[in-house]
């Protein structure tokens, strides 16, 4: 291990209460970011925020809700996440090879996981309060 100082990003330069406040800002401009340029994204957004309507109506516990409401969440949070690799693997090239596609499909298919937890928990919790 050599003794040379590792580069620094000027964006971990930040401490206290100004980076809380510029982590926040970065925040919203990953947002606005995905709203803009991620389509994926805008689609989940939308069934998410409409989940969220149906889980706040619906006749169920409150922990019910949220952990309803959490799993939609999860998959934006896991979009989010795929759609930096996909950007982190454009960045370094745009030819085709099979690590980048791997990256890309590994990504693809954490989404698709998550969606499919967020549907068994609906199922299941739908199926104890309404089946039996």
């Amino acid at each position: 291990m050599s003794n040379q100082e590792q580069p620094v990003s000027e964006f971990k330069s930040k401490s206290g209460l100004r980076r809380i406040f510029a982590a926040f800002f970065y925040s919203l401009d990953g947002f606005r970011s995905a709203w803009r340029n991620e389509y994926a994204f805008r689609q989940e957004l939308v069934l998410v925020i409409l989940g969220v309507v149906i889980a706040l109506v619906l006749p169920v516990s409150a922990f019910e809700k949220l952990v309803m409401i959490a799993v939609l969440m999860l998959i934006l949070v896991v979009e989010l996440i795929n759609s930096a690799i996909e950007a982190v693997v454009d960045r370094v090239s745009l030819e085709r090879h099979s690590l980048s596609k791997n990256a890309k499909d590994f990504g693809s298919a954490a989404v698709l996981l998550t969606f499919l937890i967020a549907l068994a928990t609906w199922i299941v919790i739908l199926m104890d309060r309404f089946y039996y």
